[in-house]
């Protein structure tokens, strides 16, 4: 019983966190734009999600807490800011609301598809507070670019973790 009170006492702190989306996923596209979100990230994003423009010409796929907190914090510095404006206007425009089917799949507008050149085999990957969705062979192309300066990255990204 003691045991059944602590690991209760102990969720509502982890559940003030966002969710934490992981890992590298290769569901199809089919003919009508539809993706079947994978289920391990489509528990953790909720009954909705917002898509979105992505950097290096991904989408992401935020829950819509997340896409209000993103949202918000740029909007706080729009104002006087010329090149955070050009970013809201950017990504704002080119964000839509959906939620999944009942088979958990979403609709990727063809403007988004478009603008990450998205065919039928992508990649979902977790990247934290957020799911980007790439082309396939942009995502394999862009992961080896990246692998051969991960060690050295690491080094100025990280702060010192013992692992």
């Amino acid at each position: 019983m003691a045991d059944e009170q602590s690991s209760a006492a102990a969720e509502p702190a982890a559940m003030d966190l966002p969710a934490l989306l992981l890992g590298t996923y290769t569901p199809k596209i089919d003919a009508k734009g539809r993706l079947a979100l994978p289920a391990k990230l489509r528990a953790q994003l909720g009954a909705g999600v917002v898509m979105a423009r992505g950097q290096e010409r991904c989408i992401y796929l935020l829950p819509h807490s997340e896409f209000r907190r993103v949202a918000a914090q740029i909007q706080r510095t729009s104002l006087g800011n010329k090149a955070a404006r050009d970013y809201l206007r950017v990504f704002l425009s080119g964000a839509v609301d959906q939620a999944p089917d009942k088979q958990g799949r979403v609709v990727i507008p063809p403007m988004l598809r478009d603008y990450a050149g998205l065919g039928s085999d992508v990649v979902v990957i977790g990247v934290g507070t957020r799911a980007e969705i790439w082309d396939r062979e942009s995502w394999e192309r862009y992961l080896a670019e990246q692998e051969q300066g991960y060690a050295d990255i690491a080094d100025d990204v990280l702060p010192a973790l013992e692992f």
